[in-house]
């Protein structure tokens, strides 16, 4: 039998794009009941199976109620920007730019959000716990490794969805899963396989902010990913682009766009860290088959 999955798109702010106030409920992966005080929801939620990830964002504050008794899963809520307030029946707890809240859905009444808030929640079963608990909430830093490496995958998730295969469905569900059960333990699990793109894509993320930083390197990645130089390398190979020759190609192409803004060969070299102007035009010609000056002569007005 195959399993569940699908993406539904929302835009609550949009008429005629097939949302409606009463579909945010669901976008944050609770029971819809149609309370929503104020529109303006652009949102995605994906289903693989039993698990769920949603995207959204707010241009307006919204409030609404959700069945108290809708069936148990643990939630982890993150912000990225705004703030998210989840309305339990033992009190409101709420979710800040940069944090999450992780805790059981039984006793959630209902949420607010400020206006301009951009979240993410995951839903899994209890049971896919395995010893862990969530008596109370726990709340931790939504730039913990073990955050970025989840919601890399859940990225993925909502790209690849409806072209998986079952097998494909189930395999991203338990990475899901075991993504979800690392960031309350504070150590995901990377050594499973089926990990590696997530944490492929998390690398690359993280690489991508610090391009210009001397010390940008492979460890480097690692070290701030929480796994090792060969749990990383194994990731890349994934990708068919080891980890260095990414950021290689990845400085190279920042270079080249500093050059078309009207940056010097001198400027461009020091700010994406080559080791000096020679090393930059080598690199530069053996990728582009011109130089750097040929190339901002040919570009620039």
């Amino acid at each position: 039998m195959s399993s569940p999955r699908g993406t539904v798109l929302v835009d609550t702010a949009r008429p005629g794009s097939g949302g409606h106030d009463d579909r945010f409920t669901r976008i944050s992966g609770c029971a819809p009941l149609p309370a929503v005080t104020r529109s303006g929801v652009h949102g995605r939620d994906s289903r693989a199976g039993d698990v769920t990830v949603t995207d959204f964002h707010t241009t307006a504050g919204v409030r609404t109620a959700v069945d108290p008794h809708q069936p148990a899963e643990l939630r982890l809520y993150l912000v990225r920007r705004g703030v998210w307030t989840l309305d339990y029946d033992r009190g409101a707890f709420p979710v800040r730019s940069g944090g999450f809240l992780a805790y059981r859905s039984t006793g959630l009444t209902g949420f607010a959000t400020a206006p301009r808030t951009t979240g993410h929640s995951v839903g899994i079963p209890l049971r896919e716990l395995h010893g862990l608990t969530v008596d109370a909430p726990l709340t931790g830093s939504a730039a913990a490794p073990e955050v970025r490496l989840l919601l890399a995958h859940a990225g993925l998730l909502h790209d690849t969805i409806d072209d998986l295969s079952d097998a494909g469905v189930d395999a991203a569900r338990n990475a899901l899963v075991e993504l979800t059960r690392g960031v309350l333990r504070r150590a995901a699990d990377t050594t499973e396989p089926a990990l590696a793109p997530a944490l492929a894509r998390a690398a690359r993320e993280l690489a991508d902010r610090l391009l210009t930083r001397a010390d940008l390197t492979p460890a480097l990645l690692a070290r701030d990913l929480h796994v090792s130089v060969r749990t990383l390398s194994r990731a890349f190979a994934t990708t068919g682009e080891p980890a260095a020759a990414y950021i290689r190609r990845r400085r190279l192409e920042e270079a080249r766009h500093a050059l078309a803004a009207g940056h010097t060969v001198s400027e461009a070299a020091a700010r994406f860290r080559f080791a000096d102007s020679s090393h930059f035009i080598r690199a530069f010609r053996g990728r582009y088959a011109e130089t750097p000056a040929q190339y901002a002569k040919r570009t620039r007005p």
